[in-house]
C-alpha cells in the first residue's frame, strides 16, 4: 500500500506542477481523478490501523472527488 500511495502522490504532484507551469486546465480532471484514488488509499490505510472514522471520511471525500472528477470529464 505505501509504494501505490506514493506512485499516487508523485503523479498527482506532476500534474499539478504540470497545469501550473503551463496555465492550463485539461489535465486537472485526471489530477482530480489520481487525488481521488489517493485518497481511497490513505482512507483504506487508516481502516487498516483501527483509525475508523478517519478511514470513513476519507473513503467519503474520495467518493466526492471520484463522481467530481468523472463528472468533469464525460463532459468535455
Amino acid at each position: 500500500m505505501k509504494i501505490v500511495r506514493i506512485t499516487l502522490a508523485i503523479v498527482v504532484i506532476v500534474l499539478s506542477g504540470y497545469g501550473l507551469k503551463t496555465q492550463t486546465l485539461e489535465l486537472l480532471p485526471y489530477c482530480m481523478f489520481f487525488l481521488g484514488t489517493l485518497i481511497l488509499v490513505i482512507g483504506l490505510e487508516e481502516l487498516q490501523k483501527d483509525r475508523k472514522v478517519w478511514g470513513y471520511m476519507n473513503i467519503a471525500i474520495s467518493l466526492f472527488i471520484f463522481f467530481t472528477s468523472i463528472q468533469d470529464i464525460l463532459m468535455n
